[in-house]
């Protein structure tokens, strides 16, 4: 792991040298969109939610362009929505609020990453306003209907990206990629705005305009500098 240990951000030094693909290096000199990019910082932070922080950074050093299997409940929860409800939280979420944590793409559903205990909460607190059902609006109020959220909590693992090849054949890819050892994470309260929102445009929208790009491009639409 020596191409690890090179950047401070990551584990302290000590282990063996590893004697396989200079991810250092890839995740400095990969071009394309930044915000879709994991850095160095980023990959220790990924690697500090695995029981065993090392034996997965060798593993990514082995097989850079592999996705990888990480649990949620310590280092993040990760929220997973529908793609085109997802889209349009992360319209709201960098549009009119703080901006989101790293966000990825995988079998057609996104997965939003939250801060620890959102997983429990989130769905709770969707309940209590009663939008999980398209419950009653008010006077002057058009409601509509957040769909069933996925909340992958303690005891759950999720599927990330690989860390140095955006996936072009319809597999995981970072839309908001970690970029930091200590990455800003949305909570329940965050999200459950974001989902409110969403969902009253969606009851009373016309011909909205959109922050994103047609399905085929990539284009780094978030400025990631915000969430310094």
């Amino acid at each position: 792991m020596s191409a690890w240990l090179k950047d401070e951000t990551t584990l302290q030094a000590g282990a063996a040298p590893h004697h396989g693909v200079d991810i250092f290096a890839l995740l400095r000199d990969q071009s394309g969109p930044q915000a879709a990019q994991v850095t160095a910082a980023g990959a220790a932070w990924l690697a500090g939610a695995a029981p065993y922080p090392r034996s997965t950074l060798a593993q990514w050093e082995e097989r850079p362009t592999a996705p990888g299997v990480l649990p949620c409940g310590s280092a993040f929860d990760v929220v997973n929505v529908t793609a085109l409800f997802g889209r349009r939280m992360l319209e709201r979420l960098w549009a009119e609020g703080p901006g989101s944590g790293p966000v990825a793409t995988h079998r057609g559903r996104m997965l939003l990453f939250a801060a620890p205990g959102t997983a429990q909460r989130l769905p709770s607190l969707l309940a209590w306003e009663e939008w999980g059902s398209g419950g009653a609006a008010g006077p002057g109020e058009r409601r509509g209907e957040v769909p069933p959220l996925l909340c992958h909590g303690t005891g759950d693992a999720v599927t990330v990206p690989p860390l140095t090849c955006p996936s072009s054949d319809g597999g995981p890819r970072w839309v908001v990629a970690p970029d930091t050892r200590n990455p800003w994470l949305p909570g329940p309260d965050v999200l459950l705005w974001a989902c409110v929102r969403v969902s009253r445009s969606t009851a009373s929208r016309g011909a909205a305009q959109t922050i994103f790009p047609r399905a085929d491009q990539d284009a780094n639409v978030y400025d990631v500098s915000r969430r310094r």
